[in-house]
């Protein structure tokens, strides 16, 4: 009675805790990475001090412009970085988070596959 008590929590609820375990790792890793944050600001200057209208000379302007330019491909270049490491991290979590719940299922089965290879001869 005991072994099938803990069958039916290994397959039900053991199963639905580790899903949420999953679930949450793979939306940690979301939250970590702010993809969607990443995405919107990806042409925003990098950490540009003075990123208002600048009046003045010709040279000046030019130079404002020079350095706003430079910031924003700095900002597009190290945000593209983030994102690609970051979908791959996710996609990484998502994939390892599949095969913990895949192992989750076998093994219950692993002692009883353990005494059939014994029967047939197989030693470990």
């Amino acid at each position: 009675m005991l072994f099938v008590s803990l069958l039916q929590w290994w397959y039900s609820d053991g199963w639905r805790r580790r899903a949420k375990i999953v679930s949450a790792q793979i939306d940690g890793m979301i939250d970590y990475f702010s993809i969607d944050l990443l995405a919107k600001t990806l042409f925003s200057p990098f950490r540009q001090i003075s990123a208002g209208k600048i009046d003045g000379p010709l040279g000046v302007q030019l130079r404002a412009f020079a350095d706003k330019l430079i910031s924003r491909v700095i900002g597009a270049m190290i945000r593209t970085v983030l994102l690609i490491a970051g979908m791959i991290t996710i996609a990484l979590t998502a994939l390892f988070g599949m095969v913990i719940l895949i192992i989750w299922a076998i093994v219950p089965v692993l002692p009883l596959v353990g005494i059939i290879l014994a029967g047939m001869g197989y030693a470990f």
